[in-house]
């Protein structure tokens, strides 16, 4: 569970339950392991972007760059916005793609860390000079090292390195080592793995450690975690139980157990991608298929939505044909405004009504209490969910239909005699059939991620012809054949106001780090052609 430092504590509205905060992805490169690791990543993140872009309804993802650390560090992307920006991604993983994979190079202890206080640099200017109101989206970073190297040994590294850099506006820092193994079975939809955190952090916000395999599926996974609503603003949801101290019912309701929620999607619904058979019949709706619920608890910051258990069902009397909608997963909150005795107490009562309704097979019925409608006369409409167990510490919510929206099905039974002609045929085809014991959904795949990819226009060259241009007469590269038409987006801080009678000091990259944020003249970029950048100070 993190709870590091958050500046944005206002309330949300309600697109703010989608969008996640800026992200830096700095790529931790050690050779000879990179080869082994280079085309998983590239990949997984090939196939990530597709869907992050493609979604329609409010952007999930604000702004992303992505650093490399090889014997220094080099920025390959500045911060863009995610959203209609595939081009410029696709463009930096094929930087990805050719990076140095044979041979040795000489790191520096210090690039990881240059890497992290640029970045950090830039995303303070970047946020400096948005609209006041577009700068409030932007108030802390989240920042991911990616690395081969054992983790606790780049955690230590970091923490001595930034033991003196003011990370007040890092939301959440972590390290994420990508063991030498593969998934070997792919029966597991959360294949990452947080470690223990027993070594108190000397920053101000805890750097968390985890580890992922090297493969497509463990990488994909990782990145699609960035698209849930992981905020800790306040608690999405109230689960509102019966308390046993009251023996009358009138009382009992007025003072219920409370359970206090955050709500997780379980599935991306393909209603939100364009193109898909699915969702071509909703391409008007932005917002998708979403059920009630997740629209009303984007809507409830001032007061939270209020799900009132009302009775228990056994888990064989609901008939799946009942439910509707995506399913959504309920979870212990994490909301860093509640006493850590709270905390503690509500994640108690809640893994104890996983384990009561496990036992006893039983499904719990709730209402969604609709939000204050004010003095209106007309009382709302009222939706009803059965919320179902599970092995792991969460509850799964999904939509039944009630009364009203209930429509004939005059089917008979089954009868029971069937001939024993087409009972034989039928039985005799079962038996070819391949039988696995449960349904996996990551071993399934219907290209969807080629699908989108296509959708997007081409890169046509590379970002800056003329400069690429120019820079490769004056200057050819020795890299070898697959290097020339690499892009070097290399970014550094723009200069901050010197103190009086003391000149700045700068590393030689930031000459050219201001056509980032500002359009150079013709001859300040003639000037840029004709030096050779360096990847760090």
């Amino acid at each position: 569970m993190y709870h590091g430092q958050t500046t944005s504590k206002g309330p949300s509205n309600s697109t703010q339950i989608y969008q996640q905060p800026p992200r830096l992805l700095i790529v931790h490169i050690a050779l000879p392991s990179w080869a082994d690791l280079c085309s998983n990543l590239c990949e997984a993140l090939q196939n990530f972007f597709s869907l992050a872009c493609s979604l329609m309804g409010p952007s999930r993802m604000s702004l992303f760059s992505l650093y490399v650390v090889q014997n220094q560090h080099e920025c390959i992307l500045p911060f863009v916005q995610v959203k209609g920006n595939f081009a410029r991604l696709q463009a930096c993983i094929s930087e990805l793609r050719i990076l140095q994979r044979e041979g040795c190079f000489r790191p520096q202890a210090t690039s990881l860390q240059l890497a992290i206080k640029d970045g950090l640099q830039q995303f303070k200017q970047y946020s400096g000079h948005m609209t006041t109101s577009a700068a409030l989206t932007y108030t802390s970073l989240e920042i991911t090292v990616l690395t081969s190297q054992p983790g606790k040994e780049v955690v230590k590294q970091l923490e001595e390195g930034l033991k003196d850099t003011d990370i007040v506006r890092v939301r959440r820092l972590q390290v994420v080592e990508i063991t030498k193994g593969v998934l070997e079975c792919m029966d597991s939809a959360s294949p990452v793995e947080e470690a223990s955190n027993d070594e108190s952090s000397i920053l101000g916000t805890d750097i968390d450690l985890q580890t992922i395999d090297n493969d497509i599926v463990s990488m994909e996974i990782f990145f699609k975690a960035w698209l849930h609503n992981n905020g800790t603003d306040q608690e999405h949801v109230h689960l509102l139980l019966p308390s046993r101290s009251f023996s009358d019912i009138s009382r009992a309701r007025e003072n219920p157990m409370c359970l206090k929620c955050d709500l997780q999607e379980r599935l991306l619904s393909p209603s939100l991608l364009p193109g898909t058979a699915d969702g071509s019949l909703r391409m008007d709706d932005p917002k998708g298929d979403f059920s009630t619920l997740y629209q009303m608890v984007s809507q409830s910051s001032a007061s939270r939505y209020k799900l009132r258990v009302i009775k228990a069902l056994k888990s064989s009397g609901v008939c799946e044909s009942l439910t509707y909608g995506l399913p959504f997963i309920l979870r212990p909150t994490s909301c860093w405004q509640l006493e850590w005795d709270e905390l503690e107490t509500n994640q108690q009562h809640f893994h104890a009504l996983c384990h009561s309704l496990l036992k006893r097979e039983w499904v719990l019925l709730a209402k969604g209490e609709p939000l204050s409608q004010g003095h209106s006369l007309r009382e709302p409409a009222s939706t009803f969910y059965v919320i179902l167990p599970s092995r792991s510490p969460t509850l799964l919510v999904k939509a039944v239909a009630t009364r009203e929206l209930m429509l004939p099905s005059p089917f008979p039974l089954l009868p029971e005699d069937m001939p024993d002609d087409s009972r034989k045929t039928v039985e005799s085809m079962l038996d070819d059939l391949e039988l696995e014991p449960t349904y996996n959904p990551l071993q399934v795949w219907s290209h969807l991620y080629s699908h989108l990819s296509s959708t997007f226009a081409k890169p046509q060259g590379p970002l800056h012809p003329r400069w690429e241009s120019r820079a490769l007469r004056k200057h050819p590269r020795k890299a070898g054949p697959l290097q020339t038409n690499r892009v070097r987006a290399t970014v550094a801080p723009l200069p901050m106001t010197p103190a009086p009678g003391r000149a700045p000091k700068m590393p030689a990259a930031s000459k050219a780090s201001s056509d980032v944020f500002f359009q150079p003249s013709m001859e300040e970029e003639e000037e840029e052609a004709d030096e050779e950048y360096p990847s760090g100070p």
